[in-house]
Parts: structure tokens; sequence; C-alpha cells
């Protein structure tokens, strides 16, 4: 049965990558994946709790390096409800899982968004109308940013709670990476600033590819073609997320999925 991927950490060179579990969403696969099966599913029971229903972790990306203390996405909150016929979300561990890493919300010199969907920016504000992480610069795809303001979704940030504590702090990606050693790759589809990360340590070379929303769940490794229901550009997003993975699956880098069950970590099956 699966169960929510706990905290876990990969260390390369002077780099470490750490998962900080925020909550879990429990959702039926065929509402999650509208074109897909009971039978599609079939292979795939060990991603399934004991309702066979797709069992979603949700966090947040600690990196530690040179750079500082990065913190990618910001996962649900604290949260408690359910979609009925659809899923359950609960939220609320990331900033008792940061503390368990020596670290407070202070500690924080950035925060990177993949995209601004409820379950990635969860902690952005601190309920009194400022930011949970205060001395951090938060940066997030520009196109990303200005979609939200002027497309309203339940998906979506909240407006009070998200977008305005994040008016004052917001920066956006350019040519050059947002923290040294890390790398922001645009894959639009999922939503239309859509971004993944590749984290670098200079020393070794070696790498890890955060992959964000580009893929949901490791049933979509071997099936790109899965469309998950909030895509806002389902067409896209299957060309971005097969050009992401074939593009680096030569090298078969480390990947990390914030919503995969039981280990957020491990290697892409994609080849040419």
């Amino acid at each position: 049965m699966a169960e929510p991927a706990p905290r876990s950490s990969v260390q390369f060179g002077g780099t470490t990558v750490t998962y900080l579990p925020d909550g879990v969403v429990r959702a039926n696969p065929l509402a999650a994946f509208p074109g897909t099966t009971h039978t599609d599913w079939d292979s795939y029971s060990d991603l399934l709790d004991n309702d066979e229903w797709l069992v979603v972790s949700v966090g947040s990306f600690l990196i530690r390096n040179d750079a500082g203390v990065t913190l990618i996405d910001l996962g649900l909150g604290e949260v408690h409800f359910e979609v009925p016929a659809a899923a359950t979300y609960d939220g609320g561990q990331l900033l008792t899982n940061l503390s368990a890493e020596h670290l407070y919300p202070a500690d924080v010199d950035f925060v990177l968004f993949t995209h601004l969907h409820r379950d990635h920016v969860g902690w952005v504000s601190d309920g009194a109308g400022g930011l949970t992480f205060p001395k951090a610069r938060h940066i997030v795809n520009q196109e990303e940013w200005n979609h939200w303001w002027s497309f309203g979704d339940p998906t979506g940030p909240d407006p009070e709670t998200v977008l305005a504590p994040l008016t004052p702090a917001i920066e956006f990606f350019g040519t050059q990476p947002p923290v040294s050693g890390i790398s922001a790759l645009p894959t639009p589809g999922h939503t239309p600033g859509h971004t993944s990360f590749l984290i670098t340590d200079p020393a070794t070379d070696d790498n890890v590819l955060i992959l964000g929303d580009a893929i949901h769940t490791r049933a979509q490794l071997e099936n790109l073609d899965w469309t998950f229901r909030s895509d806002y550009d389902s067409r896209l997003a299957l060309k971005r997320r097969t050009d992401l993975l074939y593009r680096h699956g030569e090298s078969e880098p480390l990947i990390a999925n914030g919503h995969f069950s039981g280990s957020v970590f491990g290697h892409s099956c994609v080849h040419r």
C-alpha cells in the first residue's frame, strides 16, 4: 500500500537536497487523470491506498549549498478538506519538518516556485499579512505571476493570502540562474509559467532534476500521454515533460518530485 513520502535527503559534494513533507492528497485516480481507466491503474496498485485512491505527497524541497538556504515550493499549508468523489487534502507539517533540519523561517534565503497552484503556495503568508519567510527572496516565472493576477480559478493562489503578501517582494526568473547552483528550466503546460529546476553541485557536477508538476506520479514516467485534470494546456504539458525527460535522460540524472509517494527521489525510466 502506498504511503506519503517521508523526510529524506540526498547529498552530492557540498550540496544537500532534502524533501520536507507538508501533507498528503488522496485522489480518485480516474478523476485526477480523466483519460485513464481502472485497467490502466491495475499495473500501479503500489501507488494506491487501501481504497484504491492515488497517494500524492505534498511538500517542499530544501536546498543547502554555498549560496545559502533555498526552498522550492511551499506546500498546502494548514488545511484539511475534501472534494467529494475527487480528493482529500491534509497539510500543515512543513515548519515542523524545517525545524527538524535545525532551521527556522528567518534562516531561508530564497523561495523559488515551480508554479502557483494552491498546493505549492500554502505557507506563503504568516496569517498576519506578512510572509512566513520574511528574509527570503521570492522568485517565480513572470508569465505565471501575470496569469494568476488576471485569471481566477479555485486551483490558483488566493489573492488575499498569497498574491497580496507576495506583491511587494516578488521577483522573476531571468536569463541567469536564480540561485547559484540552481537553474530554472521553463516547462509550461501544467500552468502558463510552470518551471522545473536543475540542482548542480559545482565541485562534482552531479545534479538532481526537480520536476515540479511536469509529472504528478511515477505512472506517468511510463505513460507520458496521461493528462492531469488541472493541466492548463495538456498538449503543451505533454511536449514539455517529454522534452525535459529526454533532454536529461542520457545522463540518467536523479529526479525528484514532491508528489511521488514512498520516496520523492528516483531515476527516470524514459530513454531515447
